[in-house]
């Protein structure tokens, strides 16, 4: 059995789905590995690394042709520019595993299934202990926190830290993080280590501790709910009224803040507007806003993906897929993520889809022609697959 490696095509993407170091747990599996020619590169792998760990090199429609496993960054919704290239290379049966934007994007996930791929969107991986290894959205927004903070330290026309010199002190920065998820609390401890003051929001007051033991102050909002948390440990979606109440809550706190973070997502929808142009323009010129929530439509209401916005001398920043800044090292975390991954469908260098395993059942979106995650078919309007015959004799395991 063959896992390929292609070079990801999605535009302003450098990272790799493997990296040299790891190919040795692919080859422990039972699988040979096929790498695209360049697949590295960008992230700073040479060919040469690939092939001393075992893998072969080959041309990208080899790799598509021969492998039986794909292991990408992004697929289908993920690659929106360029993933219906990637179709046309895709053969019936072949397993898929990579970000695909199931939630997001759930058209081009139709279109997999009707190419006959299996495929696994790594995004839905259950957050449950034992998947903590494989969870790629964990892995890249704690790069994305840290990265936010340097932006925003390049883009403020001060410095962060207090400083004593001999031409006085220099006071320093304050920042403010809204959202403690992954992103938010690297932020936080970031800024920290920056010598900033920081402050940390949450929606979900049950995060206060994480963000006090980073050496940060809570902000704390009565919002008047109390079921601000899923299942999952995500924050949930409120209704408007609360956001409002949120927006009154936070201005002041905005107002007094050189730079302000926010990553606050809700997986599969539009990102909360936490910021509004009236504060904007409360907030001192030169002060700076990374909103890194650009993606999902910002959690600011000025922010436009990929550019900076100036609005009353405020530089408000949207960066889009902050990890790719980084390759190197969002590739190596990638990488082992993808490779434990990997460890849970194949079984003695064949795919084994157990879908009585709960990471294998939840991230497996298209099989045998049909797209099988409930969410995704509810989303795009498809009803509910018939459940699976009983075993005869009516229990499991009977003859």
């Amino acid at each position: 059995m063959i896992a390929g490696i292609p070079r990801e095509t999605c535009p302003g993407e450098r990272r790799v789905a493997m990296v040299p170091q790891d190919v040795a747990r692919l080859t422990r599996l039972g699988l040979d590995v096929l790498v695209e020619r360049g697949a590295g590169f960008d992230a700073g792998f040479e060919d040469r690394e690939y092939e001393e760990k075992g893998a072969q090199l080959a041309s990208r429609e080899e790799v598509f042709s021969r492998a039986d496993i794909v292991l990408q960054v992004r697929a289908a919704g993920a690659n929106p520019e360029r993933y219906e290239q990637d179709l046309a290379l895709y053969r019936r049966g072949q397993a898929v595993v990579a970000q695909a934007d199931p939630l997001g994007s759930p058209e081009p996930v139709r279109r997999l299934a009707e190419a006959g791929v299996t495929a696994f969107a790594l995004e839905l991986i259950p957050r449950i202990t034992r998947a903590q290894s494989m969870d790629v959205l964990s892995s890249q927004a704690s790069i994305a926190g840290y990265k936010a903070v340097l932006i925003a330290a390049m883009e403020l026309p001060r410095m962060f830290p207090m400083l004593n010199t001999a031409a006085g002190t220099i006071k320093p920065a304050k920042v403010l993080v809204v959202g403690a998820g992954v992103a938010g609390l690297q932020a936080i401890a970031t800024a920290r280590r920056l010598g900033s003051i920081v402050f940390g929001y949450d929606i979900r007051p049950a995060v206060r501790e994480q963000i006090e033991s980073l050496g940060a102050k809570f902000v704390e909002i009565d919002l008047g709910v109390q079921d601000t948390e899923t299942e999952g440990g995500y924050a949930k979606e409120v209704g408007e009224e609360v956001l409002r109440r949120q927006r009154e809550a936070l201005a002041r706190q905005i107002e007094q803040s050189d730079v302000v973070i926010t990553t606050a997502a809700i997986p599969g929808k539009k990102a909360p507007r936490i910021v509004t142009a009236e504060m904007v323009t409360s907030m001192a010129p030169g002060s700076v806003i990374v909103d890194l929530a650009a993606e999902r439509g910002g959690n600011c209401e000025l922010t436009r993906a990929g550019e900076t916005v100036v609005e009353n001398g405020v530089r408000i920043v949207g960066p889009v897929n902050v990890p790719a800044t980084v390759p190197y090292h969002a590739s190596q975390m990638y990488a082992r993520n993808v490779a434990t991954f990997t460890s849970s469908i194949v079984k003695d260098g064949a795919l084994v889809i157990d879908t009585d395993d709960e990471v294998v059942r939840e991230t497996l979106v298209t099989r045998d022609g049909e797209v099988v995650s409930p969410r995704v078919r509810e989303l795009l309007g498809l009803p509910p697959l018939p459940e699976p015959a009983a075993p005869a004799g009516g229990e499991e395991g009977a003859p």
